[in-house]
């Protein structure tokens, strides 16, 4: 009996704490918002980089506003993110990457990666002379000199993890794990490398401090090679 009691006093307890919670004012913000978000791509105050999700914060916003519709719309595909946003309008999906764009939070320290000179070498040849013989060009021919990006929708390459970079290589290479209903330069320039160059330059990249900023616009030559980022009726992607 006294054990019944007992629970039963815990029970009312517990739901006199929950209810007290329910009862606090929570600010409608956009930062209050997107704390489903930050769950996986990390809180405003605090900077950490976990393995499979990249950091959202300070990215350019046209990538971001771009990325979050093709999640939402199927041309890219994770079923969190598409069951996240399948009801947002075009306009709060601008308001939530303008938001994070706007946020200038510190950057970890590179990663502690060693790579043999071999190595170090293919990644800094692929990354700012590409191999025209295979018709790949340098990342640094799209994502900026500083690979900080490219205003407005080039994302920067930089403090990101390894293991997140090689997963993006890799799916946009087997054509499986990163799915569109457009076709992405990306994946044709993926296709080209091989799984020692993927693994190289995710590493070096991971390895790289971060400094610079965007550059301003894409080359002539590789907008018109990346025109799969425009759509058919002229928007950009």
């Amino acid at each position: 009996m006294k054990h019944s009691i007992l629970i039963i006093l815990l029970f009312f307890s517990s739901l006199a704490k929950a209810t007290e919670m329910l009862s606090v004012n929570v600010p409608d913000t956009l930062a209050e918002r997107v704390k489903a978000c930050t769950i996986c791509h990390g809180a405003e105050d605090k900077y950490s980089r976990d393995a499979y999700y990249p950091r959202i914060a300070g990215k350019l916003e046209g990538y971001l506003f771009n990325q979050l519709r093709h999640f939402r719309d199927g041309r890219r595909y994770y079923q969190p993110m598409a069951i996240l946003l399948e009801n947002m309008s075009d306009e709060y999906l601008q308001e939530i990457a303008r938001y994070f764009a706007s946020l200038n939070l510190p950057y970890p320290p590179q990663e502690s990666i060693t790579l043999q000179p071999s190595e170090a070498n293919l990644a800094e040849k692929l990354v700012y002379s590409g191999d025209l013989k295979r018709n790949i060009p340098a990342c640094s021919a799209c994502h900026g000199e500083d690979l900080m990006g490219t205003a407005p929708f080039v994302p920067g390459l930089l403090g990101l993890h390894s293991t997140y970079l090689i997963a993006q290589l890799g799916g946009w290479h087997s054509g499986g794990l990163i799915r569109g209903k457009i076709t992405n330069c990306m994946a044709d320039i993926a296709k080209e490398l091989t799984y020692e160059e993927i693994n190289a330059v995710a590493k070096w990249l991971a390895t790289q401090p971060v400094s610079g900023k965007p550059a301003n616009q894409l080359p002539p030559e590789m907008a018109q090679r990346c025109v799969s980022i425009v759509s058919e009726n002229g928007e950009a992607r």
